[in-house]
């Protein structure tokens, strides 16, 4: 419960630190959003409805954060585009 308040009042924060050099204020809100995200199942579902509705913002979001979920998705991705050999190697 800590953890999402604190997520939630991070995400607040987040435009009164976007003035100042530099990038602050995503890294504010990108750390308020990953806290919330993993304390909050309806967060997490609301989400996921987001990312299914704007699929590139979504997968440039889940890599921000380093999801592991992400991760994984991004490694089955690139295997299955790897060429493959006609013929196994005897």
């Amino acid at each position: 419960m800590i953890q999402l308040a604190s997520g939630a009042l991070l995400m607040i924060a987040a435009p009164l630190v976007a003035p100042l050099p530099g990038p602050a204020g995503t890294l504010v809100f990108a750390a308020g959003l990953v806290l919330v995200l993993r304390n909050s199942r309806r967060a997490r579902v609301r989400f996921a409805r987001a990312k299914r509705r704007w699929p590139r913002v979504g997968r440039v979001a889940d890599l921000a954060m380093r999801r592991r979920s992400a991760l994984r998705r991004r490694a089955r991705d690139r295997l299955a585009a790897s060429p493959r050999p006609a013929h196994p190697p005897r």
